[in-house]
Formats: structure tokens, sequence, C-alpha cells
């Protein structure tokens, strides 16, 4: 099933997506503006995706981070390659959905970096899973985000909360689905203004996905709607006022977002 979250005369409301003719189309909506209960949904006439307003897919409680999952990105930065998942949070301010701006808070930073993420979303409460639980009950899907990083403050304070934490630095979307494999491997990629930065597949992770969220679980209580980014490819780099970012893995879609300067 593949999912999205967008504008209604109602408000924001959850759609289903179903492919029509070769056009992805809202064919169904959930009621309310919680996390889907698609077993309630109703039929409408068909909006096409590419029409509609799009918000980011979820109203997530807590956006939890791994660093450090791809050893190609950890050789990049020189660190050591972790024994085990380094997590983090962003706040929940952070977030923005496709097309809403990346705003640069260029009088406290003078880098910020782009950085292509698969992204888990949890469908069902989740707390302190057997270590051969399957974890795939408790993912709604997936989607993908833009993990914005104000690399000079991350550097300069020695841990991550400020750089990664201004708001507009958690663009997600633009949809969610749970067609896709990571485990079998999708590629994950960020263009910037049309060229490409990071290529890699989700096979290259350090841990995966079941490893990641039996982790997370074990620290907190993970709730319907809160989001997992799995980490970044090789490949980060700095954008400016006027780029475009683009967030595109395999089976979901493209996240695109501008950048812009604060006042």
């Amino acid at each position: 099933m593949k999912y999205c979250r967008f504008v209604s005369a109602e408000g924001p409301r959850y759609g289903i997506i179903e492919n029509m003719s070769g056009v992805d189309q809202i064919t169904h909506i959930a009621p309310g503006n919680e996390i889907p209960d698609f077993l309630g949904a109703q039929k409408v006439a068909p909006i096409p995706v590419a029409s509609a307003k799009l918000l980011a897919p979820v109203d997530p409680a807590k956006i939890v981070c791994v660093g450090r999952n791809y050893r190609d990105h950890v050789k990049e930065l020189g660190n050591d390659e972790p024994a085990e998942p380094v997590i983090f949070l962003k706040p929940q301010t952070s977030l923005i959905g496709p097309g809403d701006k990346i705003v640069r808070p260029q009088r406290l930073s003078q880098r910020v970096d782009y950085e292509a993420e698969l992204t888990i979303v949890i469908g069902k409460r989740c707390r302190n899973l057997g270590e051969n639980e399957d974890v795939k009950p408790y993912i709604l899907g997936y989607t993908c985000s833009n993990d914005v990083t104000t690399r000079d403050l991350q550097r300069k304070d020695g841990q991550w909360t400020r750089a990664k934490s201004f708001d507009t630095f958690c663009p997600v979307g633009p949809i969610v689905t749970d067609e896709i494999d990571p485990w079998a491997g999708v590629r994950v990629e960020s263009y910037v203004n049309g060229v490409v930065k990071q290529s890699e597949s989700t096979t290259a992770f350090i841990f995966p996905v079941d490893v990641i969220v039996r982790f997370c679980a074990a620290v907190m209580t993970l709730l319907p709607g809160d989001l997992i980014l799995t980490g970044t490819p090789a490949g980060i780099g700095s954008v400016v006022a006027g780029d475009e970012v683009a967030i595109t893995i395999q089976g979901i879609g493209s996240l695109k977002n501008p950048v812009v300067d604060s006042d």
C-alpha cells in the first residue's frame, strides 16, 4: 500500500494512492488527521497526486535518527565505525513536507549540508522487542527524508543537537509505502539542482532495519507515526540559497525542497 498526507477541503487528511492508467491517484481518504486506520477509508473521486498539496506524511511524536550507518560515509568524515547504532533526536519543529523551504541560519552557520536517508514510519506501539522478534508488524512503511545539518556547528559543538535541530531541517515525504524491501536493497540518492550527489543501496547499511528498530525500542517506546531516519550514504555536501535538493529513493519517489537564507 502507498499513502500520502495532503491538504483537503476539510483540512489535512491521509489518502490511499493507487496507480490508475499510469497515473498515481488518491482514491480513498481516511477519516480524521490521526495515524490512519485505512479500514475505515472512504472512496473518493480520484485526485491526481501530482496536483495535490502534499504535507509531511506523518505528524510524529518524535524523530529518531541513526548516524554513521554507511561505511563510506563514516570514512569521509574521518570517524570510526560504530559497534552499535548511534542515535540522536531531531525536534518535531524541524519537520517540513515536500516543496517546503529549507531555511539556512546564515547568521549562525556557514555550511549547511544535505543528507539523503531512508526513513522508517512506525505503525504500532513498540517497546523492548525480543532478540528474534519480527519488526515488520511494527512498521507502517518507508519514506524519504533529508537530515539537514549545519556541519560547522556539528564540528564546533562535538555533539549533534544544535547542528541538526533548526526549524525546517527535517524534510520528509512525499509518500509512505510498504511495497519496498530495505533488506533486499533500495537505492538512496540525493540531487542538488539535478546533479546526483549521493547514490547507495540500503544493502550497504552497517545496521539493517531490524537491528535499528530493536535498538531504538530498547531505549524508548516507539509510537505510531514516529520516524526513524536510518543514516546517510557518502557524498554529503553543502547547499546555498537558490539550490533545490531532491532526495530520491527507489520505489518511493522524490522529495524536493528549495533552499533559502533566513532573514
